[in-house]
């Protein structure tokens, strides 16, 4: 990935705003930037409704009562809600198992497969990991049919790196080796969030994409301390989204535009006049940004079928299906939200 200048003088102060502003003013918007604060604001309403045990529908916004989206804030999905609570912080914190068992879940993303080798090893833990016992477990899965990865993004294969005759052997492999490389060593010392996205970067198979994302999921535990908002990088959705808010982007790269995006939050939604409930205090960051442009070049294609991106696509595959369970959500305990939010859940009971 080449290094782009970065615009992240996200503060307060006059210069700041006025150099803020002065990137700002040669941007041209298209209606679907307008799309974006709104998908998000009703988006984190649909969440915060289900957090207070409304009955459905959450919202009157027919696409998002028919297509599925992810939330605003990429730590309350289902899935990361899953591994925050059920793989980081259950079992041994030490750097190497917390790395171990998140890369393991991740590589898959998915919760079928993290439960049928728990169910077979317990907590998976790299003391009794072996790769035989491994793959036999989820060859056998492949053998009934059973799918062991998420359809959330696609999983390359190994190539000339790792010549394996499936998948999951592959990644296996791959988790293998960066064990023995002792690479959480270097990701717990890592000095900001873009020397640990170096690090997964370098690995084979690990592009741009899944390297943010790893070293997201890595950062929600307690063993790294790195600032969400320090950087970012924008996978190929949210390139897409963004060819469709921008007819003009002034000169700034993708990557500047998603910090853009952070800093002008708030006077975006006011703009607007949207209320937008933010996540007890914490703010969109650098990834939730990111994210949300991959959620508007969705929703466009039915909301603004005339804005064509950069993907080309024109149908959103996945149907809403609503779950009736309550919402309760668990972050990392660095954030310091979860207290309050026990407090507004019993506030909040039937």
């Amino acid at each position: 990935m080449s290094a782009q200048p970065s615009l992240a003088f996200i503060s307060n102060n006059e210069t700041d705003r006025q150099q803020i502003d002065a990137a700002w003013a040669p941007l041209k918007t298209t209606v679907v930037f307008d799309t974006y604060w709104i998908l998000a604001a009703k988006r984190q309403g649909i969440f915060f409704a289900r957090f207070k045990n409304e009955s459905p529908p959450w919202t009157t916004d027919p696409i998002l009562k028919t297509y599925k989206f992810t939330n605003a804030y990429r730590a309350s999905d289902r899935v990361s809600q899953y591994l925050i609570r059920e793989v980081i912080y259950k079992g041994d914190q030490s750097p190497r198992e917390i790395f171990f068992r998140t890369l393991l879940f991740k590589l898959f993303n998915r919760i079928e497969t993290w439960e049928l080798l728990s169910e077979n090893f317990g907590s998976p833990s790299s003391r009794d990991y072996r790769f035989a016992h491994y793959d036999r477990i989820l060859s056998q899965a492949m053998s009934r049919g059973e799918k062991l990865y998420s359809a959330a993004y696609i999983m390359p294969s190994g190539g000339k790196s790792f010549p394996c005759k499936r998948k999951h052997q592959m990644h296996l492999q791959l988790l293998e080796r960066m064990l023995s490389d002792s690479i959480y060593t270097r990701l717990t010392d890592s000095q900001s969030m873009g020397d640990a996205f170096a690090l997964l970067r370098g690995y084979p198979t690990i592009g741009d994409f899944l390297a943010y994302q790893y070293v997201t999921d890595l950062n929600y535990s307690a063993s790294m301390h790195l600032s969400e908002m320090e950087f970012t990088c924008a996978g190929p959705g949210a390139k897409s989204g963004i060819a469709k808010c921008f007819k003009d982007k002034g000169g700034l790269s993708d990557t500047q535009i998603i910090e853009m995006m952070c800093v002008r939050q708030k006077e975006e939604f006011l703009r607007l006049g949207l209320q937008f409930q933010d996540l007890w205090g914490r703010k969109l960051q650098l990834i939730d940004c990111q994210n949300l442009f991959c959620e508007v070049d969705k929703y466009s294609r039915v909301a603004h079928p005339e804005f064509s991106g950069v993907s080309g696509r024109t149908r959103i595959k996945q149907k809403f299906h609503p779950r009736q369970a309550r919402l309760k959500p668990w972050y990392p305990p660095k954030w310091e939200l979860n207290d309050r939010i026990e407090r507004e859940w019993h506030d909040n009971q039937p």
